[in-house]
């Protein structure tokens, strides 16, 4: 799964892609690395525009997902002695997000599949752990691939939704934020070798970004498929010593 890309572009060219009417980011940095739960650029179709706004990565796990986390919780609560409000403790659980959507046809998702709900995540390349490259007592080195190694601008496919509530750190507490993730689907040939189980839904033409942000489900799903080898490649590896590590999360 990709949990890391990297924007390197400005927003005159971000704006020109993808054709959106209002930029509210401010001042974007010249260059962007993106983890999961951080604020990053992405076009939102909002109140029937296009707009370029800092959203934050991680759209709401599933509810299953959320009650078994609870219920564990309540369970070592409970071997402890004490008493659990567990409605209140699963009000209160807290969800770092899913970053990639792979199960579009799952009901958690279905509900944020039209054209109000889409959104494009700008990246000009992202990153798979690559542990095959992993040097004896070192950290995982990451693979970087983009369309060429100019790295220009592409766009993830992906989706979003305004001031959901819930608790995204401990320490924050109940909060409300807008969110979004990408799509993913199965690897082509560039990409299997390093990460065999998916790739990220890239759009790298204009009429792909059209098609993902105005047409119906029935029309825009068919986007969900591995970009075509030819308009992918793998990067020249970086030093090991800049790599960071994140914690991962799972797909749905």
């Amino acid at each position: 799964m990709c949990n890391l890309h990297n924007v390197s572009t400005n927003q005159e060219a971000i704006r020109a892609l993808s054709r959106a009417m209002l930029d509210i980011t401010g001042n974007l940095e010249p260059e962007l690395d993106v983890y999961p739960d951080r604020v990053a650029p992405i076009v939102r179709n909002n109140d029937g525009r296009r707009e370029l706004a800092m959203v934050r990565w991680g759209m709401p796990s599933s509810s299953k997902a959320l009650f078994d986390a609870a219920t564990t919780r309540a369970n070592k609560l409970r071997a402890k002695g004490k008493d659990v409000d567990f409605d209140a403790l699963l009000k209160m659980e807290p969800d770092g997000g899913t970053t990639n959507i792979r199960n579009t046809s799952s009901k958690h998702w279905q509900r944020w599949l039209g054209v109000e709900n889409r959104c494009l995540v700008p990246v000009t390349r992202f990153a798979e752990p690559d542990p095959a490259n992993k040097p004896e007592g070192g950290r995982t080195p990451n693979a970087w691939f983009a369309r060429s190694e100019e790295q220009p601008l592409m766009f993830f496919a992906g989706l979003w939704i305004p001031q959901w509530e819930s608790v995204r750190k401990v320490k924050e507490g109940l909060i409300k934020a807008d969110l979004f993730a990408f799509l993913t689907t199965e690897p082509n040939s560039i990409v299997a070798p390093i990460h065999p189980k998916a790739m990220p839904v890239l759009l790298t033409e204009p009429d792909e970004v059209e098609m993902w942000m105005s047409a119906p489900w029935a029309e825009a799903k068919a986007l969900q498929r591995p970009l075509v080898d030819e308009k992918l490649v793998l990067l020249p590896p970086e030093p090991v010593a800049s790599d960071r590590s994140e914690t991962l999360q799972l797909d749905l």
